[in-house]
């Protein structure tokens, strides 16, 4: 196996700040531009925008505990050398009568905070989505403490951007008179907005609330993926699970993992919210986004080159680099296995099928009772931005055949259907195949090639290579050429007729 552990030029870690409605986070950001990685993740739960609803004013309190964490993380920010840092306010700090004022003390503290307006608040969140789903299309909503965001997207551009004052720290007030009362609110608010969409679309949802809505329909529907990033359901499931959520009390809410007791008590109220936005909006289905208006901070910070990488194959990149393979040999694999890749619309999988292999020959690196488990961890618990469910069940049973089992999971077969994961099968004997054989060095690899001629899958090696043919060879062949329904052959050649190992 090529191990490399030296990473490309290494980009400077950057933070974001984020002074909300209801909190105040710092985030810091390092790995590659494309598919940033989360370093440091804090908040304090100012609730800035809990007074504003009520008075108009931020309150003395949260003030004083948006300023103590802002001074916590400006210590910290200079403890760990971050000098690319960026300070913004959204909501409470745009209604609030004493906003300015508040964000002269943020700047008294070192910092450049830049208010944000309702639109550009829109554009940013929905930028964010854009940047985890390059080809989304619909609609973006963000739902902060102060404001709903809404904006159209499609093939990369924002369209009419709002915000409305519907955030969750006004959301129990707005319910008081009843769900009648609230959708009629909610349907006047979209209306002096001028808001309306075609039905049908996708509705993208941002916001640690309506993440914790998804985690909670993950549980109820035992989905077999744990993160809420890039969830998708049908809208008229939604809006079922929905309801009946708005209905509960909240002492009656069973604790759900990873959802905190506060984003808990608060389920009902954003849940209600969900249920009148698809029966306004009618989406066919909603799409949950962990991306949203600090990576479309970064989003707009980037160059078009960086955006037009793919987020995955970059995402899974840097991290194969930390577990010893070099992104660049696990190029070379997917080129020699090839020809394994023959299902229709094979190309337009490319770089998933790059992305499986670099994770195979992680996978390949750790002891052999683990890489079963890695399966699941690495596919199906780790975030990847760029990777739909079918995207993570194949990325699953590439790294189990890996391992040299090419058995179907029933919860793979529940988020793909049967042909996409007997492809990512292929992938992963391919991947095994080729490893064992070559040791994945680049003469193994020049000197050998894997072809489909007629009914049979061919190895054809160099004369000088045959030394490394072995029964482990004869086998993963075998079972690779069974798999695709092909008849397996080992062939060797003169010298000069395969590129030469010396």
């Amino acid at each position: 196996m090529v191990r490399n552990r030296k990473k490309p030029t290494v980009v400077p870690p950057r933070a974001i700040i984020d002074i909300g409605s209801n909190t105040v986070r710092l985030v810091i950001y390092g790995g590659p531009l494309r598919a940033p990685a989360v370093l440091h993740n804090e908040k304090v739960t100012a609730r800035l925008g809990k007074a504003v609803a009520e008075t108009g004013m931020l309150s003395e309190k949260a003030r004083g505990a948006a300023l103590a964490s802002l001074r916590r993380y400006r210590a910290l920010l200079q403890l760990k050398g971050v000098e690319h840092v960026e300070v913004v306010a959204t909501a409470a700090t745009r209604d609030a009568a004493n906003g300015r004022e508040f964000l002269e003390s943020v700047r008294a503290l070192g910092f450049e905070p830049r208010l944000l307006t309702g639109e550009q608040e829109a554009v940013t969140s929905a930028h964010g989505v854009i940047g985890a789903f390059p080809a989304a299309r619909g609609v973006v909503g963000d739902l902060g403490g102060g404001s709903l965001e809404l904006v159209d997207i499609e093939q990369g551009q924002c369209r009419h951007g709002i915000s409305m004052p519907l955030g969750t720290l006004r959301l129990p007030a707005l319910r008081a008179e009843g769900e009648t009362a609230f959708a009629r609110k909610v349907g006047k608010a979209l209306a002096k907005a001028e808001w309306q969409v075609e039905p049908g679309t996708t509705l993208y949802l941002v916001g640690g609330s309506l993440r914790a809505f998804a985690r909670y329909a993950m549980v109820k529907l035992r989905w077999p993926i744990d993160d809420p990033h890039g969830f998708a359901i049908d809208a008229g499931e939604a809006l079922k699970l929905a309801r009946s959520l708005a209905r509960m009390r909240v002492d009656a809410l069973v604790p759900i993992p990873n959802i905190s007791s506060s984003r808990l008590a608060g389920l009902p109220d954003a849940a209600a919210l969900i249920a009148v936005l698809v029966q306004t909006l009618q989406p066919a289905r909603l799409v949950f986004s962990a991306w949203g208006l600090r990576e479309g901070l970064m989003w707009e910070a980037m160059a078009e080159h960086v955006r037009q990488q793919d987020p995955l194959v970059a995402g899974v990149a840097d991290f194969v680099r930390d577990e010893g393979v070099s992104p660049g040999t696990a190029t070379m694999i997917a080129g020699w296995t090839a020809s394994a890749s023959l299902a229709q619309g094979a190309e337009r999988r490319e770089r998933l099928r790059l992305s499986a292999t670099m994770l195979c020959l992680a996978s390949a690196l750790v002891e052999p009772n683990l890489r079963q488990d890695l399966a699941r961890d690495w596919a199906l618990r780790k975030r990847w931005i760029g990777a739909s469910a079918s995207d993570r069940a194949m990325l699953a049973a590439a790294i189990i055949a890996n391992t040299g089992k090419s058995e179907l999971s029933p919860d793979l077969l529940r988020i793909a259907d049967e042909q996409q994961l007997r492809e990512a099968v292929t992938w992963g004997l391919a991947a095994r195949l080729c490893r064992r054989f070559s040791g994945c060095t680049a003469p193994g690899l020049s000197g050998s090639a894997l072809r489909v001629e007629g009914e049979g899958l061919v190895l054809e090696v160099a004369h000088d290579l045959q030394v490394l043919v072995n029964e482990g060879t004869e086998r993963d062949l075998k079972a690779l050429a069974t798999h695709m329904g092909l008849r397996p052959e080992i062939r060797t050649t003169p010298p000069g007729s395969v590129a030469s190992a010396v």
